[in-house]
């Protein structure tokens, strides 16, 4: 009899380690170069502002946001920002690049609990040298059978990247810490669409839960493989 699940999506950043921590450590260490021309909360507001006019251009992670903080310190300097708080910007964005890899709780146990059971894929966006970086300093890589670094995650996205697993989209289910990149296109794919929360959240990452049988939430990824065995 053929089992309903047959592929398994993991997203990577705040899934299965520690990532928006280290943006949020960087934002304050910007909020802090920057208040003697700003207010915090107003700073806060134009490097969202500037993030999301630059997704299209540089795509997500590290990178595209250091690019946005510099862009926003010229802008809120009105072009008068000091050499010495770029240099500190890109210090701060070369710290995040470096930044050893933290598996969250349950991650390895459970990762190892479903590797060779069923399929498994890493689906990830941001920066190719990064994200393949982080991937082999986790010690996961060998327990995944497909990596697919994408510029977004969309439907298509999952109709692609699943489309070509064993029993396509509908045999398939997407685990992440995103409603708005994880779980929505996952499950309008036709896909299984499990949410897990972090207590950080990227602004730009919000969403409204779907309407759907195939959404789950999960506290923690402990939970997984009985959801697993539970829907079968």
């Amino acid at each position: 009899m053929t089992r309903k699940l047959q592929t398994i999506g993991f997203d990577a950043d705040d899934t299965l380690w520690h990532n928006e921590r280290f943006f949020k450590l960087t934002q304050e260490r910007f909020e802090e170069l920057l208040s003697d021309y700003t207010d915090k909360s107003l700073l806060h507001e134009r490097l969202i502002a500037a993030e999301r006019r630059n997704i299209g251009h540089y795509g997500f992670g590290v990178k595209g946001f250091v690019l946005s903080m510099i862009e926003t310190a010229i802008d809120v300097t009105d072009g008068a920002v000091p050499g010495h708080v770029i240099r500190n910007i890109l210090d701060a964005g070369q710290d995040m690049l470096a930044h050893p890899i933290e598996l969250l709780p349950h991650v390895r146990d459970t990762v190892d609990a479903l590797a060779g059971t069923y399929r498994l894929v890493l689906i990830t966006k941001g920066d190719l040298l990064h994200q393949e970086r982080k991937l082999a300093q986790s010690g996961l890589g060998d327990l995944f059978d497909d990596v697919a670094i994408v510029s977004d995650k969309s439907v298509d996205t999952y109709r692609t990247v699943f489309g070509r697993q064993s029993g396509g989209v509908e045999a398939a289910m997407m685990v992440g810490n995103s409603m708005k990149s994880d779980v929505v296109p996952a499950v309008r794919a036709g896909s299984w669409g499990v949410f897990v929360p972090h207590d950080l959240e990227w602004d730009l990452e919000k969403a409204d839960a779907p309407q759907s049988p195939r959404f789950r939430e999960i506290a923690h990824l402990g939970d997984l493989p009985p959801l697993v065995a539970e829907i079968g």
